[in-house]
């Protein structure tokens, strides 16, 4: 008689991917804080920062006039027209609102982008560091991640080199990210340029991921690469959404922006899995991105003093440097200086380890950064106050020089 298990029914495709280390460690050091553990994390990725009231009571509104049925798979009218005015005025990008897609979050967006264009085999590019999600919903499509190391040295950005050398004919996508996650760094204009040069020349799509595009600091301005020319905007899968820029991380909203039969099928790809977002929250993003308020530029001054704070004291510890990020709000520090050294519990062995060990002993959780497919790295987020990153910094700092 045959021992019947479920396991064995487990699709090749979710065996293929793994839970996402940034939730796992989130989760963990959540439940060691409700264990009364004085845990400080370094590991969220969302803005510290309350959605503001303007925004907030528009939800509120919304349930109360009874905005609460069914919409338009793709969303309501008003706020995919709100996010093609938005396009004109911040990027000078035109599009009409069949083009826009209003899902469950930026992370949908993606999902629906690729399972949109991606066929089993075909090859998607992404440079390394990666956000944590793109190789596994690659993999989930059947597709093949196709991975490109880059370096401290080129602030973790792909060039036209790169990217031309790892084009083949199975290739379909490369995906971008700007400003980055986890590194923090933003492709310029002329680095777009640049790199649309070759995606226009081989006949490629791009996917560009611009959800932290209103977190700059130094002075930067953003650019799309999707701004570069008419050509590389009909091969731009432009993902953005109010999560970060607005504290809206809990509200679930994400859009897309793509040429007319891409964003056609991902409409009716997101009409047989979630159909429409939330409703309220879709008339809370509508206030949020055609109401005026000082929130963003708020946030980004607060964001960039504590950048500042946090990478100035990485720089002091021993073993451990951190290039200054331009956007969005992850420090993404080398700490392969310490791979070798013993704590008092443990050996560290590489990224995992080490954020392990530094959860156990001080209470800090960070992020490894072989959950983004480069070891050697930690990510450390300063969506907190800046009181809580010097205590973290001051436990850091004080474990680090107690290692043998």
């Amino acid at each position: 008689m045959t021992t019947f298990t479920t396991q064995s029914f487990i699709s090749n495709y979710a065996s293929s991917i793994e839970e996402s280390i940034t939730i796992a460690i989130t989760a963990l050091a959540n439940q060691l804080k409700k264990e009364g553990k004085p845990i400080i994390s370094l590991s969220a990725g969302e803005p510290d920062f309350d959605t503001p009231d303007y925004i907030k009571q528009s939800g509120i509104s919304a349930i109360q006039e009874g905005k609460t049925k069914y919409t338009a798979a793709s969303g309501i009218l008003e706020l995919r027209q709100a996010v093609c005015d938005k396009l004109k005025r911040d990027q000078n990008l035109s599009y009409s609102p069949q083009q826009i897609v209003i899902s469950c979050g930026a992370k949908q967006s993606i999902y629906n982008a690729l399972m949109a264009v991606i066929n089993p085999l075909d090859e998607v590019i992404i440079p390394v560091p990666y956000w944590v999600s793109y190789k596994d919903q690659v993999s989930l499509l059947g597709g093949k991640s196709i991975l490109v190391q880059t370096t401290e040295e080129q602030q973790f950005k792909i060039s036209p080199e790169q990217l031309k050398n790892a084009i083949t004919p199975a290739t379909k996508l490369l995906i971008l990210s700007s400003p980055s996650n986890p590194t923090g760094f933003v492709y310029s204009k002329e680095e777009l340029t640049a790199l649309a040069k070759v995606i226009v020349d081989h006949n490629i799509l791009v996917l560009s991921d611009e959800i932290y595009e209103k977190l700059l600091y130094d002075g930067l301005s953003f650019s799309s690469i999707a701004e570069v020319s008419e050509d590389v905007k009909e091969r731009t899968i432009l993902i953005n959404g109010v999560s970060k820029s607005y504290a809206m991380t809990g509200w679930r909203i994400g859009y897309s922006a793509a040429a007319l039969p891409i964003a056609t099928a991902m409409a009716q790809i997101q009409s047989h899995t979630t159909s429409n977002p939330t409703t309220p929250s879709q008339w809370a993003s509508l206030t949020a991105l055609t109401q005026p308020s000082s929130f963003l530029s708020d946030m980004q001054v607060v964001f960039e003093k504590r950048r500042n704070l946090m990478i100035s004291r990485l720089n002091q510890i021993p073993f451990v440097h951190c290039l200054s990020p331009q956007g969005a709000f992850y420090a993404f520090a080398n700490i392969q200086g310490l791979i070798g050294k013993k704590s008092s519990s443990g050996l560290i062995t590489d990224s995992a380890t080490l954020c392990q060990l530094l959860l156990k002993e001080i209470f800090l959780a960070c992020v490894p950064g072989s959950g983004f497919g480069l070891e050697g790295y930690i990510r450390l987020s300063y969506a907190t106050s800046e009181q809580q990153i010097q205590e973290a910094m001051d436990r850091l700092e004080k474990w680090v020089k107690t290692l043998a």
